[in-house]
C-alpha cells in the first residue's frame, strides 16, 4: 500500500527523472510501480496515438510483478477518436466489461485483470498526438484517490514531454544557427556565381533535406543551375527535373518577391517529378516539397527547393528556411555584381589598351596584361606602340599611380595624348613634356610613370634605341647570348611640377635581341619569404633566351603571378624582338603602318 507520505515521495522521484529523461517511455518504471502499489490497482496500461487515432505504443504491467507486455504497432482504430482530448486531460470511469473493443484496444489486457472497473485519462501530448494511462481497480479502491494520482502523474508525463520538446528546439535552433553560420562562410568564400550555387546545394543537403534544387531568374524564366541529393540515381533524376519538368517551371515562374517558404505535398504534388507514395519497406516517408524565393535587395534572384523524405518532426521551419534563403540570395546577388562589374572592368581595360600591335618587317611585338586587384577596380598600367613619320616605331608603357575611375580617366588622357603626338613625329622627350603639361593645366590630383623608347633599325643592321622615361623602371634587354643589360633611363614623374623636360638615352639592339618594357607590378611582386620578383627578373629573362615576344611576354608576367605571396598590383609588359632586316627591306612604308594603327 502507498500512503500520501509514500506518495509524495514516489511523485517527488518522478518529477526529478522527469528532468532528466530523454525520452518519455524512460518514465515508465517510475510511472507504473507507485500506481500499482495503491490500494485496489492491479493493472497499468499506457498508450500512444498519432493524431489521426492510430495507435503506436501500448505497455501494459500488472501487479504480480512480472515484466511488463510492450506492443509497437501502427494500428489505425478511427473509432478511437471519441477518446482523443481537445485541451485539459480528461478523466473517466467505467467497468471493465463495458469497454468498446473499437475504442480501447487496452480492453484486452484490463479484461484479465481482477479488478471490475476502470479509471483512465487521455491527455495531449502535442499537437501530432496524444496519450492515455489506464488502471483496472477493484471495488476497494479509493476511485476518486486512484484519479487523483492518475492526474498527478499525468502532470509530470506532459511536464516531461514539454521539456524534452523545448530541449529538442533549443538543441535544433543552436544547430540551425551553426548551419546558417557555417552555410554565410562557405556562400560568401566564393564570387563565382556557379560556384555560390553549387554550395548552397551542398550546404544543405544533407543538413536540411535529402534533395535541393536551385535556379537563377533569367528573363525567359528559371535556369537550373544546380542539384544534389543524399542517393545517387535520385540526383541524376532531380538534374532532369530542374532541367526542363514544366510542372517545376510552371511553379517556380509563379513566385514572386513576397512569397516565404511554401510547403507541398500530397494531392498538392500530382503532376509533379516528386509525386507517389514513398517506397514501401525502406523507411522513407511521403515526400515533402518546399520552395524559398531568392530575393535581394529588391530583385528576385532565384529559387531553392528542397525535397524531404523523413519525418513531420524533422522538416525545417518557415523561419529557418527564409533566413537560409536570404544569406542565400544576398551570397547570389553579390557574385552576380562581381561578375557583371568583372565584364564591365575587362571591356573598359580592353578600350584602354591597343586591341593589337603593328606589325613590320624584322620585328616580333607582343604584350601582356595581368589583373592584380581582385576586387577588379580598373587599373592605371597602359602601353602602346607608335609607327612614326621616319619609319621607326615608338613603345610607349606607363603606370597611373592608383586605381580605378580617375586612374582609367588619366590612363586615357596619357595613352592618347603620348600616341597622337609620337604619330606626328614628336620628339619622345617633347611629348612627356606635353602630356605633363596637360596633367598639370587638367589638374590632375595623381601622378604617373612613363617610358617611352624609340627603335630606329640602322643600315648595318643593328637598331638605335632613344629612351626617356619620367620616373618608370628601367627597361631591360636580353642579348641573343643570354646575357641581360639594364636600358638608362631617369626622369621626373609626370603631373608633379609645371615645367619638367626629359632627356633622351641612346641604346642599341643587335638582331636577336629582345627589348622588355614592363610597369612597377612586375618588379614588386612579393614573394612568402619577402623578396621581390625583380630580385630573379634578370635571371628568369636569360632563361627565356631565344624564345619570341609572346613567350616572354606571357612567361614572365606568369612567372611574376606564380611569384606574388602578397600585392596586387597589375603587371603590364611590352616585348620587341629584333630579328633583323637587310637595308633593303626596311621598315614597313609609312602609310601602311598608319593604316595598320588605324585599324586597331
Amino acid at each position: 500500500m502507498v500512503d500520501d507520505d509514500t506518495w509524495s515521495g514516489a511523485l517527488h522521484r518522478l518529477w526529478q527523472a522527469a528532468s532528466r529523461a530523454e525520452e518519455v517511455a524512460a518514465l515508465a518504471d517510475d510511472v507504473y510501480a507507485p500506481l500499482l502499489a495503491t490500494p485496489g490497482v492491479h493493472l497499468v496500461v499506457g498508450t500512444r496515438w498519432d493524431e489521426d487515432a492510430t495507435l503506436r505504443y501500448m505497455r501494459a504491467l500488472d501487479a504480480d510483478g512480472g515484466a511488463p507486455v510492450i506492443v509497437a504497432t501502427a494500428r489505425s482504430m478511427p473509432g478511437a477518436a471519441v477518446r482523443e482530448p481537445d485541451g485539459e486531460p480528461v478523466v473517466t470511469r467505467s467497468a471493465v466489461a463495458e469497454l468498446d473493443d473499437a475504442a480501447w484496444p487496452e480492453a484486452e489486457f484490463l479484461r484479465r485483470s481482477p479488478g471490475a472497473s476502470v479509471v483512465g485519462c487521455t491527455f495531449r501530448l502535442d499537437r501530432n498526438g496524444w496519450a492515455g494511462l489506464s488502471v483496472a481497480v477493484d471495488a476497494s479502491a479509493d476511485t476518486e484517490e486512484v484519479a487523483r494520482r492518475l492526474a498527478q502523474a499525468v502532470d509530470v508525463i506532459v511536464a516531461c514531454h514539454t521539456g524534452i520538446l523545448q530541449r529538442g528546439r533549443e538543441a535544433r535552433r543552436g544547430a540551425d544557427d551553426a548551419l546558417l553560420a557555417e552555410a554565410s562562410l562557405q556562400m560568401d568564400s566564393s564570387l563565382d556565381v556557379e560556384d555560390t550555387l553549387r554550395r548552397v546545394a551542398r550546404i544543405a543537403v544533407p543538413a536540411v533535406a535529402d534533395g535541393c534544387l536551385v535556379h537563377l531568374l533569367r528573363k525567359d524564366g528559371p535556369e537550373f543551375v544546380a542539384a544534389t541529393h543524399v542517393a545517387v540515381r535520385q540526383q541524376r533524376a532531380l538534374e532532369e527535373a530542374g532541367r526542363d519538368d514544366p510542372w517545376l517551371t510552371s511553379l517556380l515562374t509563379r513566385r514572386d518577391d513576397g512569397d516565404q517558404a511554401l510547403f507541398l505535398s500530397g494531392a498538392a504534388l500530382d503532376g509533379s517529378p516528386f509525386a507517389g507514395p514513398a517506397p514501401a519497406g525502406d523507411g522513407r516517408h511521403p515526400t515533402v516539397v518546399s520552395v524559398s524565393t531568392l530575393h535581394a535587395r529588391g530583385r528576385v534572384v532565384g529559387s531553392i527547393t528542397f525535397v524531404y523524405q523523413r519525418p513531420e518532426d524533422r522538416l525545417p521551419d518557415s523561419a529557418f528556411l527564409d533566413s537560409l534563403a536570404t544569406r542565400a540570395a544576398l551570397a547570389i546577388d553579390n557574385a552576380l555584381l562581381y561578375e557583371l562589374r568583372r565584364h564591365a572592368v575587362l571591356s573598359l581595360q580592353e578600350h584602354l589598351l591597343p586591341s593589337r600591335l603593328p606589325s613590320a618587317a624584322g620585328w616580333d611585338l607582343s604584350a601582356s596584361y595581368e589583373v592584380g586587384d581582385p576586387m577588379l577596380d580598373v587599373g592605371g598600367d597602359f602601353y602602346d606602340a607608335v609607327p612614326r613619320p621616319d619609319g621607326s616605331i615608338s613603345l610607349l608603357i606607363g603606370d597611373v599611380c592608383g586605381r580605378g575611375a580617375e586612374a582609367a580617366a588619366l590612363t586615357g588622357l596619357a595613352r592618347h595624348t603620348l600616341r597622337t603626338l609620337l604619330e606626328e613625329g614628336t620628339a619622345p622627350g617633347t611629348a612627356l613634356s606635353r602630356l605633363n603639361r596637360a596633367l598639370r593645366q587638367e589638374g590632375a590630383s595623381r601622378f604617373l610613370t612613363a617610358v617611352v623608347v624609340t627603335m630606329t633599325p640602322r643600315a648595318d643592321g643593328t637598331v638605335l634605341l632613344t629612351t626617356c622615361s619620367a620616373g618608370h623602371p628601367r627597361p631591360l634587354v636580353l642579348r641573343a647570348d643570354g646575357s641581360t643589360d639594364e636600358v638608362v633611363s631617369g626622369g621626373l614623374l609626370l603631373g608633379i611640377l609645371d615645367d619638367v623636360s626629359y632627356e633622351s638615352h641612346e641604346d642599341f639592339l643587335a638582331p636577336g635581341d629582345t627589348l622588355v618594357l614592363f610597369t612597377d607590378g612586375l618588379t614588386e611582386s612579393r614573394g612568402a619569404g619577402g623578396t621581390y620578383f625583380e630580385s630573379v627578373l634578370s635571371e628568369r629573362l636569360s632563361a627565356l633566351r631565344g624564345s619570341d615576344a609572346a613567350h616572354v611576354a606571357e612567361s614572365l608576367a606568369r612567372q611574376a603571378r606564380a611569384f606574388r605571396a602578397s600585392g596586387q598590383d597589375d603587371i603590364a609588359l611590352l616585348v620587341a624582338r629584333w630579328n633583323g632586316n637587310t637595308p633593303s627591306e626596311g621598315l614597313a612604308p609609312l602609310h601602311t603602318l598608319l593604316e595598320q594603327a588605324a585599324l586597331r
